[in-house]
């Protein structure tokens, strides 16, 4: 599997994709930082950028390079090495290639702007953390979506509305349940439905640490007061884990049936 994840990793990082998503994320820094006094003020446009654009590439990088390396991945299948170990070192190796092009894009202008010295080390460090998690969850989701469906065009299609319902469709019918239950008590439900939805999840971890929950009202004093604790924290990271775990399980179970 390891030989398969660095051939993945070198492949990709020789895309000139990989370049351009590298640059966009440190230009992006060095204007933020150059344009902010304030790194506060930089990590939440940062978070706003991230939460829903990471999400996208690592679906579209995903889907991409299982349907564009299937020839590839065939010829590995005739091959004497196990079906779990040729797709997951594939998935790993397109997810950390993702992820180092966000780190390094990211942490290159914060330590020339000596960040790393200052408090703001902490929110910077939990914005990478969860964009990282965001990288991993939905090139997962995108492989096992491609290994659901030999038709290309389904295929991406799948992909790209399972990205549009998490980034956007989900808020909506959440905000909507919220406003129809108001007479009820939606504590529970809540910290729940945020913990279903990645993207919610990564968006309320990033915002508590901040310190601007009161901008988010009586659901703010909710989520500060689970996700603000340290339990909290942990509980969150946790859930993050097991998004990444879930869709790798299902890639490891879809290769092992699958007819090729």
């Amino acid at each position: 599997m390891l030989k398969i994840l660095k051939y993945s990793f070198y492949d990709l990082i020789r895309s000139r994709w990989s370049y351009v998503y590298f640059a966009f994320y440190l230009l992006l820094g060095f204007v933020l930082l150059f344009l902010n006094n304030d790194v506060s003020k930089a990590v939440i446009t940062l978070m706003n950028v991230i939460i829903i654009l990471v999400p996208l590439m690592g679906t579209m990088f995903g889907i991409m390079y299982f349907y564009n390396s299937k020839e590839f991945t065939e010829l590995l299948l005739a091959q004497p090495l196990k079906r779990t170990s040729i797709f997951i070192g594939q998935y790993l190796g397109v997810a950390t290639s993702l992820s180092l092009s966000l780190i390094l894009g990211l942490g290159i202008p914060f330590l020339v702007y000596g960040i790393f010295k200052s408090e703001a080390i902490l929110d910077f460090s939990l914005l990478l953390v969860t964009g990282g998690f965001l990288t991993f969850i939905f090139t997962a989701i995108s492989f096992y979506i491609g290994l659901s469906n030999e038709n290309r065009i389904k295929g991406f299609g799948y992909a790209i509305l399972f990205w549009l319902f998490m980034a956007v469709i989900y808020d909506g019918l959440f905000l909507i349940s919220l406003i129809l239950f108001e007479e009820y008590p939606l504590d529970t439900f809540s910290l729940i439905a945020s913990m279903a939805n990645p993207i919610d999840l990564s968006r309320i971890l990033i915002l508590l640490k901040l310190d601007i929950s009161a901008l988010m009202g009586y659901t703010g004093a909710v989520f500060q007061k689970f996700f603000g604790t340290s339990w909290g924290l942990i509980v969150s990271l946790g859930v993050l884990f097991l998004w990444v775990l879930i869709p790798v399980l299902l890639i490891r179970r879809k290769a092992l049936k699958k007819d090729f």
